[in-house]
């Protein structure tokens, strides 16, 4: 039997995969994902989302995916790795992304079948042709030469593609010094880790999605405010230390994570020295802005 289900759970509920059905909508996510929507719906062109390792930027991406996809007006994709060395691997990367085959594979074939496709179904039949691209912090400047281009396909009013990029911060330095791309960014925001009661909801959450209606916490007080002080609100660090946690009850026969608990787990982990990276970039919105 797994163990979660000794603890009265019917799933487990700190899995680091990023399951949109466990996706905490913090005040941070909230806003992101509604501005994501508004400047989608609008098809203004390039928004970037960037933050931190464990911030939860690839759950926010499977959840607007998975709002826009059951939605008929709109074909959203995703790559997942953009890795690409040339202007031919990026385009092989979209061509695959859209399900498209060219029937040449020279550079000038992939474009056009590509130009074709935009023109197609988001002029001709109205669509709205959303990419996202995870891990953006991989793509090459030859790679963000091609996005681009496509953001050239327009009308007077639209682009007829919207890319959304997801990346760590050692983007920004990339990303803002090419002048021609950054400039056409419409929204720039900063996903930051979570507060203190956000990371208490957070865990709150997860168990009750997960099936939990025992009468007595699993966490106490003092497990809440150990588990803060060392995640400093990230939400990946949060989750696999609670699902560490609820292992050390089943393997102890305890009936609930206190602050000893946590501290114990804490002393048995290798880990490296934990900075907070909150950003003031000028220009960006944050948390919560």
């Amino acid at each position: 039997m797994s163990y979660f289900k000794l603890l009265g759970l019917q799933r487990e509920p700190f899995s680091t995969n990023p399951d949109p059905d466990f996706f905490y909508q913090t005040r941070g996510h909230m806003a992101a994902f509604y501005r994501l929507r508004v400047a989608i719906d609008l098809k203004r062109g390039l928004n970037l989302i960037l933050g931190d390792v464990g911030t939860g930027k690839s759950t926010l991406m499977r959840k607007l995916m998975g709002s826009l996809s059951q939605e008929p007006g709109y074909i959203p994709k995703v790559i997942m790795d953009p890795t690409a060395s040339s202007e031919h691997d990026c385009l092989v990367l979209l061509s695959h992304a859209f399900g498209l085959k060219p029937g040449f594979r020279g550079v000038s074939h992939y474009k056009k079948t590509l130009e074709n496709f935009l023109f197609d179904q988001g002029l001709v039949n109205g669509k709205t042709i959303v990419l996202f691209i995870d891990e953006a912090q991989k793509l090459s400047s030859s790679s963000m030469e091609v996005l681009r281009l496509l953001l050239n396909y327009e009308t007077n009013e639209i682009k007829l593609i919207q890319i959304v990029l997801f990346g760590q911060m050692e983007l920004l330095p990339m990303i803002s010094q090419m002048r021609n791309l950054w400039d056409r960014i419409t929204l720039k925001y900063v996903i930051n880790p979570l507060e203190r009661d956000e990371i208490r909801e957070l865990i709150h959450f997860r168990l009750r999605q997960a099936g939990y209606i025992g009468g007595q916490p699993l966490f106490d007080d003092t497990a809440l405010d150990a588990i803060y002080e060392y995640t400093q609100g990230y939400p990946r660090r949060t989750t696999m230390l609670c699902h560490d946690a609820l292992e050390y009850l089943v393997m102890h026969d305890r009936p609930v994570v206190d602050g000893e608990v946590v501290r114990a787990l804490i002393q048995q982990e290798v880990k490296p020295t934990i900075s907070d990276h909150r950003l003031q970039t000028a220009g960006f919105a944050k948390d919560g802005g």
